[in-house]
């Protein structure tokens, strides 16, 4: 929040499951997470080693991409990072970039679904009638329209897709509980998870139930793990990026360790909707040439939510 009113310059976000993409659609920052194994996790608190990624949380694009270049690679002390070249180039022309755009999320909802309730980014549906809900869902494929309009007169190629979908993602969440009972298994033998007195903290409860999980299902689920990297590497490998809202993806990218950014696309009730620009392992500078065309064409980056008169 500090980043989103202009207080500090830049965060650092910590994503396992969405922590550095999702606020965009709250707060309105750019958020983006890194390959896994780009950036560094040392001094940070760890939650799931397999998944957990560090990603700088900014007003702009260009501040992502000078915070980044900062510090990814290797330090010495986290072994999971890759000696991988981060190379910008700001002017390269988006002709001949090939991005697929998740069909589902640019195309209308038929009516009576909805497609605008509570929890739909850049909307919260609350008291909402079907008819509000109704309107909102159409704003947002509107502002997601007009991205993918703004992408193509850039000279981007834009394709609709279809995400893979072999693998039971959702199938593999426990993967995070595991690894996070684990790491703090210390605090839950101490009994220090009786200390979490947040009203709505179900982290004790959660470390406790995953020492319950058999040693053979969390290998069994890596394995099939591997099958969704691999199903995602092969996809990826059609386009140079991806883009799409309502997070899609967004569960199994954090699986597979893909980079994405999230930015502004436009508001719906006074809310920041996201566009999420989802590209190849170690081609954070793809996604952000995207973004960063996309944000210089638009009047989102300099557009915030208004504040209610106190």
């Amino acid at each position: 929040m500090a980043t989103a009113a202009g207080c500090v310059g830049f965060s650092i976000g910590t994503e396992t499951r969405g922590s550095i993409i999702s606020p965009t659609s709250v707060n309105g920052v750019v958020g983006l997470r890194p390959t896994y194994g780009r950036v560094s996790r040392y001094g940070a608190m760890e939650l799931s080693w397999t998944m957990d990624k560090l990603g700088p949380m900014c007003r702009s694009v260009e501040d992502c991409v000078l915070v980044l270049n900062a510090i990814y690679g290797p330090d010495g002390r986290d072994e999971s990072v890759a000696d991988a070249a981060f190379n910008w180039n700001p002017d390269a022309p988006l002709a001949g970039y090939r991005i697929g755009y998740v069909r589902s999320d640019f195309e209308a909802a038929p009516a009576g679904r909805g497609g605008g309730g509570a929890g739909a980014p850049g909307g919260r549906g609350g008291g909402a009638n079907p008819a509000q809900q109704q309107a909102a869902a159409a704003e947002r494929v509107k502002n997601l329209q007009d991205a993918m309009a703004v992408l193509q007169k850039l000279g981007a190629k834009l394709e609709p897709v279809e995400l893979p979908s072999t693998v039971p993602v959702n199938a593999l969440n426990f993967v995070l509980s595991v690894e996070a009972a684990a790491a703090f298994d210390d605090l839950t033998r101490s009994r220090g998870t009786d200390l979490m007195t947040a009203s709505n903290s179900t982290w004790g409860a959660t470390f406790r139930a995953a020492r319950f999980v058999p040693a053979v299902e969390y290998i069994r689920a890596q394995r099939i793990r591997t099958l969704l990297m691999r199903e995602w590497d092969a996809f990826m490998d059609k386009y140079d990026a991806f883009i799409s809202s309502n997070n899609a993806g967004l569960g199994a990218t954090n699986l597979t360790g893909h980079p994405a950014i999230a930015l502004k696309c436009g508001f719906v009730n006074n809310l920041p909707q996201p566009l999420m620009v989802t590209g190849r392992l170690y081609e954070e500078a793809t996604i952000c040439r995207i973004a960063h065309a996309y944000e210089q064409a638009t009047e989102w980056k300099d557009r915030h939510p208004t504040l209610p008169a106190s």
